[in-house]
């Protein structure tokens, strides 16, 4: 799927603010583009609203597909409208200004009249009929492509989700994140009396496909951890924060029984009885909600368990990490090449001999290569190839991009995009627009973000200067 298709909605986005910007200024040789951007936003937002179900179904409808492509065609050519209308609007106000040079001439408007004013508005009106027309006939397309409007989400109607993680660890063995475990065991078993807080949030963070919840499976299963705790419980988390959902299953967790109550109030006071005086472990994989009030309720019934007890929660978020935390940040970086074909040669040479296939190995090794240290790439590509006999076959993994995997083959671009779904919408052209770097370029963060700036991509706001270290999205990409 072209990265260009998945950002399309955050674009249209941009696109309204630009409208909007601009249309609230008062330009008379503009008279009436402020009614006709009114109307252009008006149509654009219904068919935003169409944009999260058809970004979906895009990769099973070809219909829809076509459509998208029109629509992202239409959206680049009212852009540069935009644009076009903005620059001139520059000009004609620096052209309106009096000359400051002398203050004995009288400067006249008529004087500075140029027939180029009149040619640029012939211009543009061609164009926007032209807009406007292919506005429309998109607009009436949709309502025959069954589409779905889904309003106020960033969230799509999801084709893939991703499998609900349990505590039991599946690797028969785990390459480099021993030193990881060596930390995250220590802060759980050492030191909680003495701690400042009754139950510390220890966060493992790291990108998707990282190993968060391997790692997080590690030390869970640990017996020095096993034997620390009182009680134990593991909750897969994922995309949807169901406070009531998250309490019962914590409590089936601890007490082996099942929740009776279906009010949350009654859940949470049964699950304080259950926590009260004990010393627990509770891991929360996989979160991604950002407000403090939801893990603010969510946790007041563990307030109750013994000094000592312990929160380990896995996300892809720093901003969720800061908000739980109480110790520091627990970061899990890429592995070594070294352990990454270690990973890889445990699945894909599981059934024959590495010996025995020095070609497949030296294939292998490049392949690895490609992985860039992320374990999940490792061992899907590996699980690829574990069935596969001949040389060519292993040639044709390593040559072929790692993005052209299918869903049932990969689960690497879909644990990534659940990442772009969750970034705010004017930071998701910013992500896409990478796309068009080559691949191995090497850039420095300030480069990419005047590119941004240049780009218009990001929008400034009150008097802080975009190239201030402390705007937000130099923040973001420095994280």
């Amino acid at each position: 799927m072209p990265i260009a298709e998945i950002f399309l909605s955050a674009f249209v986005k941009l696109l309204f603010e630009k409208m909007t910007s601009f249309a609230s200024s008062k330009l008379p040789t503009f008279e009436g583009i402020g009614a006709q951007f009114t109307n252009w936003t008006n149509m654009l937002s219904q068919i935003e609203a169409l944009l999260i179900d058809a970004e979906e179904k895009q990769m099973t409808d070809r219909a829809v597909n076509l459509w998208l492509d029109d629509l992202q065609d239409l959206a680049y050519d009212l852009d540069d409208v935009v644009d076009e209308f903005a620059t001139e609007a520059l000009r004609q106000s620096l052209k309106a200004k009096p000359h400051q040079a002398s203050s004995s001439k009288v400067w006249n408007p008529i004087l500075n009249f140029k027939p180029g004013d009149v040619w640029f508005n012939f211009k543009m009106r061609s164009k926007i009929e032209e807009i406007t027309t292919r506005l429309r006939t998109s607009f009436e397309q949709c309502s025959k492509l069954n589409l779905v409007k889904i309003v106020g989400t960033t969230t799509p109607t999801k084709t893939w989700q991703r499998p609900e993680s349990t505590s039991l660890l599946k690797e028969p063995r785990v390459y480099g994140r021993e030193k990881d475990q060596r930390k995250i065991i220590q802060l759980l078993v050492g030191g909680g009396e003495s701690s400042r807080n009754k139950v510390d949030v220890i966060p493992i963070v790291g990108m998707g496909g990282i190993g968060k919840t391997t790692l997080a499976q590690m030390v869970y299963n640990d017996e020095t951890v096993k034997k620390h705790f009182d009680l134990k419980a593991w909750v897969c988390v994922s995309d949807e924060f169901d406070i009531m959902k998250i309490t019962k299953a914590i409590y089936d967790s601890v007490t082996s029984q099942t929740c009776s109550f279906n009010n949350l109030d009654q859940a949470q006071v049964q699950l304080k009885q259950a926590l009260a005086g004990k010393k627990f472990l509770i891991v929360l994989d996989d979160v991604w909600n950002k407000k403090y009030n939801d893990w603010n309720d969510l946790s007041s019934p563990f307030n109750d368990g013994a000094q000592g007890s312990k929160v380990v929660v896995t996300t892809r978020s720093r901003d969720i990490a800061r908000m739980m935390a109480t110790v520091e940040l627990h970061d899990v970086e890429i592995l070594s090449d070294e352990d990454c074909w270690s990973l890889f040669a445990q699945h894909a040479f599981e059934n024959r001999s590495i010996d025995a296939n020095p070609n497949l190995v030296s294939i292998g090794k490049k392949i690895v290569e490609k992985c860039k240290g992320l374990p999940l790439a490792a061992k899907t590509l590996s699980g690829l190839l574990r069935c596969k006999e001949r040389d060519e076959e292993w040639v044709d993994v390593l040559c072929s991009k790692i993005w052209e995997l299918s869903h049932e083959e990969s689960d690497i671009l879909p644990a990534l995009r659940l990442s772009y779904h969750h970034l705010p919408s004017h930071l998701k052209q910013c992500f896409a627009y990478c796309s068009i770097i080559p691949n191995d370029y090497e850039f420095e963060e300030e480069e990419i973000v005047l590119l941004w700036m240049a780009e218009g991509f990001i929008l400034q706001k009150g008097e802080k200067q975009m190239e201030e270290p402390q705007f937000p999205i130099i923040n973001l990409i420095e994280e």
